[in-house]
């Protein structure tokens, strides 16, 4: 008999949730009652750290060093601010599940503070060298977008060697996020699994 997809505490067992990830799949709500769908997109979308480029808007907002970023300082709220959406994926489950690989250090937050506020940020999940990112929020202008540039600046330092996105959008095809074949993206994975480092 095949064990249950979730725990008594209602999120999905962490080990199944790691296996996925290690396989190119990920999980979404299909709705608010709980069920969960299991997507490995073909084409993929990834933002190669040796392509990231920053939007010369970006650029000039950087350099007024508007925000203070932190890591996993507020992941929780990281988490519940991207799900305050019109339609959203991370549904209780969902997000209880991540809290979850939180705790056990797999899932972790990039936030943008200002004056002592979390303003945005966004959250994913770290298996040796590669990065899935989630999903991102901003209060401000520009605030997960600087959260974008200093997680890409973490992983590089930590030499991490993928960036998966799961899908290209227009806001992230401006830092060079590119859509590849999913036969790519799993071989991509399969190196990035091998690199030894952590967030």
């Amino acid at each position: 008999m095949s064990e249950p997809i979730f725990t008594a505490e209602g999120h999905i067992r962490p080990a199944l949730l790691l296996a996925a990830y290690r396989g190119g799949l990920f999980p979404m709500s299909l709705d608010q009652q709980g069920e969960i769908g299991w997507f490995s997109p073909d084409p993929r979308g990834v933002l190669p750290l040796d392509e990231f480029h920053v939007p010369k808007s970006l650029a000039k907002t950087l350099k007024k060093n508007p925000f203070e970023i932190r890591f996993d300082t507020s992941f929780g709220e990281v988490i519940r601010g991207c799900s305050l959406r019109d339609t959203t994926w991370i549904s209780d489950r969902i997000r209880k599940s991540y809290e979850k690989l939180h705790e056990l250090g797999y899932a972790h937050s990039v936030e943008t503070w200002r004056e002592g506020r979390l303003v945005g940020g966004l959250y994913g999940v770290s298996i040796n060298g590669v990065f899935f990112g989630e999903s991102m929020f901003s209060r401000e202008t520009d605030a997960s977008k600087i959260a974008l540039v200093a997680l890409v600046e973490h992983l590089r330092e930590r030499g991490f060697g993928l960036l998966d996105t799961q899908w290209t959008t227009p806001h992230l095809s401006k830092f060079g996020c590119r859509e590849i074949p999913r036969d790519d993206y799993l071989e991509l994975l399969a190196r990035a699994l091998t690199i030894e480092t952590s967030f």
